[in-house]
């Protein structure tokens, strides 16, 4: 799908000046993330995500859509009652990011780039799972170069522990430069899955525009060993076009331009609809898999529907406890 051509932000784009700017930039979101999302870990740790951890824990009544994996058969004939088994997170998380850096992510008419939410976004993920000895690495893919819808170049990243790794992390993910074409989203999800990896969290942060069946299978594989989360970064350009007259669009995997007359109302309607049918496969394919969905926009606080998304997850996890 083409693309109006973007605005470069950059004070808000850390690859485009260089390591100052790199610093400079990633400086600013510690100190963002580090306000809004501090406290929401206080307490006893129990992950991200409401997923289950591999300690036993207490027991509770069975729900609808348990995993029937975790009942608690002596529970259940002692008391006639279908119960499930509460697992409490392991003590040390390791957490694996996948990150998408096609060039299609090189494109915002919001605040931000896309490629600056998926920074913010794997900011924040660091600064939510780097303590108490966790671990967090990485995969980033950068795209195709030769622009043959080929594997393109990653870069891998190992988890280590320390906030000082993790900002090496980000400070590598954020220097990254983005190529053209697009990366296979489904082989860059599978990297998370060889070699087999403790049970932990994945995430995978893109803009999911690949078809579906390219890494829908993957992320359903990822999910029996991992609790996973899917951050999708949308811009408002690729939801609806506004009525500007003749508008020049780049496709930015290809390099295409195409002058469209936005001042027809049947073609906005059918960009709409269009729009809304991918977005749709996209979280029904997510949902299928099992996996958490998180949309990032870059004409909203990116920051604050996190902040809601993990206050919503834990409010998740809780509501269920047996006391």
């Amino acid at each position: 799908m083409a693309r109006a051509a973007a605005v470069t932000r950059p004070e808000l784009s850390p690859a485009v000046d260089g390591g100052g700017r790199t610093e400079a930039v990633l400086s600013r979101l510690q100190l963002m993330v580090t306000r809004k999302l501090d406290g929401l870990l206080q307490g006893d740790y129990a992950g991200l995500l409401p997923g289950p951890g591999s300690e036993a824990g207490e027991s509770r009544e069975y729900r609808p859509g348990d995993d029937v994996r975790r009942m608690d058969w002596p529970v259940t004939a002692r008391t006639t009652m279908p119960h499930v088994r509460r697992t409490v997170a392991d003590r040390e998380l390791e957490t694996w990011l996948a990150v998408d850096l096609s060039a299609s992510l090189d494109f915002g008419t919001g605040q931000w780039l896309k490629r600056d939410v998926v920074v913010a976004a794997a900011a924040a993920l660091a600064h939510l799972t780097v303590r108490g000895g966790n671990r967090i690495g990485a995969v980033v893919g950068t795209g195709d170069p030769a622009g043959h819808g080929g594997a393109g170049t990653v870069l891998r990243l190992p988890a280590r522990n320390g906030r000082k790794e993790a900002q090496g992390l980000l400070r590598a993910i954020a220097g990254t430069p983005v190529r053209p074409g697009r990366s296979d989203l489904g082989a860059l999800v599978d990297l998370l899955n060889r070699p087999p990896r403790r049970r932990g969290l994945a995430v995978v942060v893109s803009d999911f525009l690949a078809p579906p069946e390219q890494w829908g299978r993957p992320i359903r594989k990822l999910r029996f060993r991992h609790d996973v989360l899917a951050i999708e970064v949308v811009d408002p350009r690729e939801l609806e076009l506004p009525d500007v007259g003749v508008l020049p669009v780049v496709d930015p995997e290809t390099g295409e331009l195409h002058e469209v007359q936005t001042a027809d109302p049947r073609l906005r309607r059918r960009y709409a609809e269009s729009a809304a049918a991918q977005r749709a496969a996209i979280s029904t394919t997510l949902r299928g898999a099992g996996a958490a969905h998180l949309r990032l926009r870059t004409d909203r606080d990116w920051l604050l529907d996190m902040v809601r998304f993990v206050a919503a997850q834990r409010h998740a996890r809780t509501r269920g406890t047996t006391r």
